[in-house]
């Protein structure tokens, strides 16, 4: 065939952590002589050659970039095809990697289209025995590419690849924002990662940061290149200090967000062969010495080491001796643990080896990369900087934002809700009465109780908006709790009687479409509420013509009213 695929050059683009700032994986992109690699790969699906062509370029790839030793994860593509294919179709991948010391762990396959051309069970089983063979999983092109939900659902991937079709659209695209905040809720529900790809424009990353994605790849950082050692190249995404990300259970950083590609040893190393690995040019801070399955068996640490086979007969000593005796049993850490866990690790263990790398496991227990104690600590210092700039500085409530992202999310998953907004009558007789003081302790005493009942309604989302306003959003079943604790308190500020009025809006999958909707349609209702002597709960729902007066004096049965989609 007139492009085979050792005629085929490659490039280099690196993934960056937007957490750490640091390269974490390459990927490595096809550059046939002629055509594109397209081409290529559909003249090989006419021919019927389409796991072999394919197979023997990502064999090719690891070769080439074995010239670097950069020893970062690398990111192959295969095409969907090829992964159903029988599994002897994999073995010149596997004795290209092999030939070079590398293992499958070390390796990201990133599947693409065309998912149509597979039947969804043979794709799925094919998946497996790849990473029974040991490799890592992606789905690339999310957002371009014909992968059916379900599909998306089932396979035993760990990274989402966000196509650069929908980057393009941010930040001004509320649709494409959406999306975004979609992928990035599945992504958290289910232990995966979502990197955004083609990132050309600062606005763009921007966004992506706002957002929540915390790997990103493109020309903005770096363009994919040969010839080049990415080892030592820093990124320009830097979190901006001006910049404030709206922090949340899904967004809160874990332990997969910082890490970095670990150097490892086999078991049986020797000291002779950990001496000269860390006096490589790029030398690592320390070293895990992993089991024929990548499991973690000793770590060790730079400083320590050197210091033991340099000092006075340390060479003689140990040279040809197994470097397990100078190594220490090694700090482990799962994968999908938060960030205050690994802290937590840290804080307990041996003070004399709070700088060591942390090593990092999947389920099995097999290594995936180490992460630095000093970046975890920067890192939730700033998540916890952040988060304490968006709280209200009485209630220590965060602001509208954090129920409006859940309303969205809510919307996006047609999930049935609840909105609710709650505030004080006549706040401002509280504060000319009983004075400013008074009213700031009415307003935390109300923070407290919604706090409280956050910890005991797992659904529920609380915001203070200002002032007396607080936004509530929450699952229907949880909304006569929430009313129960606010109505049935008999508040008051310096002993003055204080009620207080709520009003809610339930929602159910395809009634409203937006938070700013829920917004619009919960203002006439919160009049309403306020109209009703004592302590109110008024109650509508999108589209209808009735409110129930839940709580309060009923002068009537539920009446009708103005229907909630029209203005008031």
């Amino acid at each position: 065939m007139s492009a085979a695929p050792n005629a085929v050059r490659f490039a280099f683009q690196p993934l960056y952590s937007l957490h750490t700032g640091g390269i974490v994986a390459l990927e490595a992109l096809a550059r046939p002589g002629k055509g594109s690699v397209q081409e290529l790969l559909d003249r090989a699906m006419r021919q019927h050659r389409l796991a072999e062509v394919d197979v023997s370029l990502a064999a090719r790839a690891v070769l080439t970039e074995a010239d670097h030793e950069t020893l970062l994860p690398l990111h192959l593509n295969l095409t969907a095809p090829t992964v159903a294919a029988p599994e002897s179709a994999f073995d010149p991948l596997l004795d290209a990697l092999a030939r070079i010391g590398r293992r499958p762990r070390e390796v990201v396959l990133e599947i693409g289209p065309p998912f149509s051309h597979v039947w969804p069970e043979q794709l799925l089983a094919g998946l497996h025995r790849l990473g029974e063979l040991g490799f890592r999983l992606a789905f690339d092109g999310l957002g371009r590419a014909d992968l059916p939900f379900s599909l998306l659902a089932a396979a035993p991937v760990d990274m989402l690849k966000l196509d650069r079709t929908v980057l393009r659209r941010l930040p001004g695209d509320a649709g494409a924002i959406a999306v975004v905040e979609s992928l990035l809720h599945f992504a958290a529900r289910t232990s995966r990662r979502l990197v955004a790809t083609g990132v050309e424009q600062e606005a763009q990353l921007t966004a992506m940061r706002k957002l929540g994605v915390r790997i990103a790849q493109g020309n903005l950082f770096a363009p994919a290149a040969d010839g080049v050692n990415w080892t030592n190249l820093l990124t320009p995404a830097t979190p901006d200090p001006d910049e404030r990300v709206v922090p949340g259970p899904l967004t809160a950083p874990r332990v997969r967000d910082f890490l970095r590609p670990a150097s490892t040893l086999p078991e049986d190393a020797t000291c002779d062969d950990v001496r000269t690995m860390l006096a490589a040019a790029d030398a690592p801070s320390g070293i895990v010495g992993v089991d024929a399955h990548n499991c973690p068996q000793w770590s060790v640490d730079r400083t320590r080491f050197l210091v033991s086979v340099t000092g006075p007969y340390g060479h003689a000593l140990h040279a040809k001796r197994p470097a397990a005796r100078l190594a220490d049993s090694p700090h482990v850490i799962n994968a999908d643990a938060s960030a205050l866990e690994f802290l937590e690790l840290v804080t307990d263990a041996d003070w004399g080896r709070t700088g060591d790398d942390v090593v990092v496991v999947d389920e099995q227990g097999r290594c995936l990369g180490v992460v630095l104690v000093t970046e975890v600590v920067r890192g939730v210092a700033e998540a916890k900087v952040e988060e304490a700039a968006s709280l209200n500085p009485l209630t220590r409530l965060p602001g509208s934002e954090t129920v409006a992202k859940d309303v969205d999310r809510r919307i996006a998953c047609r999930e049935p809700f609840v909105a609710a907004w709650l505030d004080v009558d006549s706040f401002k007789l509280v504060n000319d009465n009983a004075g400013f003081a008074a009213g700031d302790d009415l307003i935390r005493a109300l923070g407290r109780t919604l706090t409280d009942l956050t910890s005991r309604l797992p659904r529920m989302t609380v915001s203070h908006v200002g002032g007396d306003d607080f936004l509530i959003a929450c699952d229907v079943d949880e909304i006569g709790t929430i009313a129960g604790a606010l109505l049935d308190t008999p508040w008051s500020a310096e002993g003055m009687p204080v009620t207080v009025s709520l009003a809610t809006l339930v929602c159910a999958t395809s009634s409203i479409s937006s938070y700013r909707d829920a917004s619009r349609l919960l203002a006439p209702l919160k009049k309403r509420a306020k109209d009703v002597p004592g302590s109110s709960w008024v109650l509508a729902r999108p589209n209808s013509e009735r409110v129930e007066i839940l709580r309060g004096r009923r002068a009537t049965p539920p009446e009708p009213r103005q229907r909630l989609d029209q203005p008031a």
